[in-house]
């Protein structure tokens, strides 16, 4: 009995350190500590460099100058038909048979009625409108808000130039990637929409005699995704949301992000229950009225200060050929420090919003493409750069020294702040109670980030281990899992995590994209030929 008793105690006493330890450094750091060693793996081998420079950033901002080029700036010449398809001017060829356009492949997601598909006109599940507002819920986040900051603080205003050139950029990768996602898409025999890289990849490099290739290609990306909707769609945005609620309320404890976590997570939780429909039906209410209300307190902001405007946007042009901030290591250092926040903010390349893009109403698949390539657009060319004119207006007194303490904290008032603290901060000089509307808004874009996160890292999940409910519950439960790591971690290690994950899916969705761009050009062909054939 004696023995048995010691062996108990000798049992025990890990458990006791371990409560004593949490006690004395709080909850929070331990899991910090606990979750960093990975995320410095992660950062290590996707960010690998050549001659200086992250070969991911190479890859995606020269693939994305190519399809520019390839597709005679469609970013630009097909802007207005992007516009026109959202509003529905031309719905009327989804009921038409012919104009020689073939339907998109189709072969089905939890949560959504049986049938869907089979009782409807043409395959899909939502709207061109709906399927934006769920895309962009999934970009149009607080990459806007915190990710803005952080690379203003690192990089200075000249980040903000190299932004917007990467977010046009990008709308060219966007539309070839989503236009792929709906025309190799696949539905399975209860009319549930299934899509995204994995599927066109898998599909389409079979097509070409590169099955192997294609499979290998198409589950890595879908292993990279899952943790993308871990870590950028995740853990990120509990992240920012934590720290804009711990300075709005004073807390101070050393558990507080664990439980301001858990909170987030049974939010989350009960949300992701529901399929792409569920999500759709928030988003395309949600997303629109808090990007409004945003857009809105920003332009207060800048136009209140309207004399400063010119002398903004003076010094984000100089500042990208002439960076001043502190250790940015020149124009290539702002240079890359612009583009990995673009990249991360709008997820051009990345392949994550063909996914919900895939579940659109269409026997077009151009016609999402276009759509698609409003993303970069809003999310990075207006919102992001709104952000960045309010900082660096809010920054002309000198309140701190860009380049800050170079992982992204800036000293104001004797405070160390990063992320969406500074654009609080910014946001609290010129609008009364501020403080409280930025944190609502960066909690609701958090949340809507998520959900819709949720739904691309499911998708992601049963393409490698089937549609069956008891997988997806323990998707589920990871998924939450990680709510709570993102809110009680550090936002260094969080965030350079969620770069690693986000930016590891550029390799293979690359891969699918220099294979099957050629058929978009087919696509967008027979669409542009069906719109002029209705005129």
């Amino acid at each position: 009995m004696k023995y048995r008793l010691l062996a108990i105690i000798s049992m025990l006493i890990p458990v006791f350190s371990f409560a004593q330890e949490t006690a004395e450094i709080g909850l929070d750091k331990k899991i910090d500590q606990a979750f960093a060693p990975v995320s410095d793996f992660f950062n290590t081998v996707i960010f690998f460099e050549i001659m200086g420079t992250p070969f991911v950033l190479i890859l995606l901002v020269g693939s994305a100058l190519f399809f520019t080029l390839y597709f005679g700036f469609p970013n630009i010449r097909h802007f207005w038909t992007a516009i026109n398809v959202v509003r529905g001017k031309y719905d009327e060829l989804e009921g038409e048979e012919g104009h020689g356009v073939e339907k998109a492949e189709v072969n089905i997601v939890d949560g959504d009625l049986p049938d869907t598909i089979r009782d409807e006109s043409h395959e899909g599940e939502v709207s061109h409108f709906q399927a934006l507002a769920t895309a962009v819920s999934g970009t149009v986040g607080n990459g806007n808000i915190a990710g803005v900051a952080l690379a203003i603080a690192l990089g200075g205003p000249g980040a903000t130039f190299w932004m917007i050139i990467c977010g046009l950029l990008g709308m060219s990768t966007k539309f070839v990637e989503c236009t792929l996602g709906v025309q190799y898409r696949d539905v399975d025999e209860n009319g549930t929409v299934y899509g995204g890289p994995m599927y066109y990849i898998s599909k389409g490099l079979k097509e070409r005699g590169f099955k192997t290739l294609g499979k290998v290609a198409a589950a890595l990306f879908a292993i990279f995704c899952i943790g993308g909707s871990f870590g950028g769609g995740n853990a990120a945005q509990s992240n920012q949301a934590t720290i804009v609620v711990k300075e709005l309320m004073g807390l101070e404890s050393t558990s507080a992000g664990a439980i301001i976590g858990l909170i987030l997570a049974i939010v989350v939780g009960v949300i992701i229950i529901g399929g792409i429909k569920r999500i759709a039906s928030v988003t395309e209410k949600v997303v629109p009225f808090m990007a409004l209300l945003y857009i809105l307190a920003c332009l207060y902001i800048i136009f209140g200060n309207f004399s400063l405007i010119d002398d903004a946007i003076s010094l984000i042009i100089s500042e990208a050929f002439n960076p001043t901030a502190i250790g940015v290591g020149g124009i290539i250092g702002v240079l890359l420090v612009g583009f990995r926040r673009a990249a991360f903010s709008n997820e051009a390349g990345a392949g994550s919003a063909s996914i919900a893009h895939s579940a659109v109403k269409t026997k077009y698949s151009a016609s999402e493409g276009l759509v698609a390539l409003l993303e970069p657009f809003i999310d990075t060319v207006v919102i992001c750069t709104m952000t960045a004119l309010v900082i660096i207006i809010f920054n002309f007194g000198g309140v701190f020294d860009y380049g800050g303490d170079g992982s992204g904290v800036v000293m104001i008032d004797g405070m160390p702040y990063e992320g969406a603290g500074i654009t609080s901060k910014a946001f609290a000089e010129y609008i009364p109670y501020s403080n409280v509307f930025l944190t609502v808004a960066v909690v609701l874009f958090a949340v809507s980030t998520m959900i819709s996160w949720s739904y691309y890292g499911l998708q992601s999940w049963k393409f490698l281990f089937g549609r069956g409910k008891k997988m997806d519950l323990v998707y589920k439960f990871l998924f939450c899992i990680f709510v709570i790591i993102g809110a009680a971690a550090s936002m260094d290690s969080i965030w350079a995590f969620s770069d690693a994950m986000i930016f590891a899916m550029v390799f293979p969705n690359m891969v699918g994209l220099y294979f099957l761009f050629p058929v978009v050009k087919k696509q967008l062909a027979r669409y542009m030929d069906a719109i002029k054939a209705s005129k």
